[in-house]
């Protein structure tokens, strides 16, 4: 397995992540990346993590994409970590480095796997779900893991799945890679992992980024609570409308969340988004996003929810609300403030 040779285009704080445990554990990977700083700090100074799970530094082969044909290198398994308004692009560009019988694995949000598919050929894709994990990138060669491990909790960080359902000898041997870093496990049911994981990037994600809240205080809010269940709700009822078998979001069943209007049901579910005793104001990617004065994948995570389910025949008026609200942040007519959330009830009315 340690004769794999393995990249990961796209060395953001999930890519870093990777990059660095997987180089810590000796195994022969290639990041490759578009941030000149980030890569030239790399090459000097190496590749920093700390938080959760420990501090260190490793170092790293690191190229920037410009120098990346220099490369002469095919690769087993390429991790694409890119945002997803770049999968594109830059799963054309991954190609030409994929070895006969290489795959990619989509560590990113949202659902990229199809477009992925199309470009270097479905047989060649596998998903990897992020599970309960955050991690940020606030300067160059550094990233920060928050929360506690999965490793400390019985959580499985990592799921990896064929796009087809099987269970075959190459994602148990990339789920074992992962399992490097933290609790790895195989699937057979990645879009529905993945439609949990979507469900549950666009209830916060979107929420911190249009206020400027971290994830503690957006807890504190009553009304935001109330649309990041009827965010789930509405997300679940397209996923179900697909047909997809949507995992457990927050431990509950979809049949659940798309009874969220129920009193009982709903009082069951705000308990899920209540401030929790040491518990860390978290700023989510879209967030980090924002503040970076970067575009937010908005249009692939909650426009995505609002657009399939036009095609389903299933209202989503809170997702088309939220979407609406971060493409004005995006294009700068609207700033990030508290008070987004009243116009989301407002228009949702």
């Amino acid at each position: 397995m340690t004769n794999m040779k393995l990249a990961v285009i796209g060395v953001g704080a999930v890519g870093s992540y990777i990059g660095a445990h997987l180089t810590k554990e000796g195994f022969d990977i290639t990041l490759i990346d578009m941030w000149a700083n980030h890569v030239e700090s790399m090459k000097e100074n190496g590749l920093s993590v700390s938080g959760s799970q420990g501090d260190f530094t490793v170092p790293v082969e690191v190229y920037h994409v410009s120098d990346a044909m220099q490369i002469r290198d095919k690769f087993d398994v390429i991790f694409l970590s890119v945002k997803s308004y770049d999968t594109e692009w830059v799963t054309h560009f991954a190609k030409r480095f994929l070895a006969k019988d290489g795959v990619v694995v989509s560590a990113q949000n949202c659902m990229n796997d199809r477009l992925i598919g199309s470009i270097v050929g479905f047989e060649r894709v596998i998903g990897c779900v992020m599970s309960g994990i955050t991690v940020s990138l606030w300067e160059p060669a550094h990233v920060n893991r928050g929360g506690e491990p999965g490793q400390g909790r019985g959580h499985f960080v990592f799921r990896v799945g064929e796009l087809f359902g099987q269970i075959t000898s190459r994602i148990e041997e990339i789920s074992q890679v992962l399992s490097c870093i933290d609790l790895s496990k195989t699937t057979s049911n990645i879009w529905g992992e993945r439609w949990s994981k979507l469900t549950m990037n666009a209830a916060s994600n979107p929420l911190t980024a249009m206020t400027g809240l971290g994830s503690l205080g957006l807890s504190e809010l009553s009304e935001a609570r109330k649309i990041q269940i009827k965010l789930m709700k509405e997300s679940c009822e397209v996923g179900l409308a697909h047909n997809y078998s949507i995992e457990p979001i927050k431990g509950i069943d979809s049949a659940t969340w798309v009874k969220a209007d129920v009193g009982d049901v709903f009082e069951r579910l705000e308990e899920k988004f209540l401030p929790e005793a040491g518990s860390n104001d978290w700023q989510s990617s879209m967030a980090q996003d924002v503040m970076k004065g970067r575009k937010t994948e908005i249009r692939f995570m909650n426009g995505y929810i609002s657009a399939n389910g036009k095609s389903m025949g299933v209202p989503t008026p809170f997702h088309d609300a939220v979407t609406q609200i971060v493409k004005e942040i995006d294009d700068g007519s609207r700033l990030p403030n508290v008070k987004n959330i009243d116009d989301v009830i407002h228009m949702t009315n």
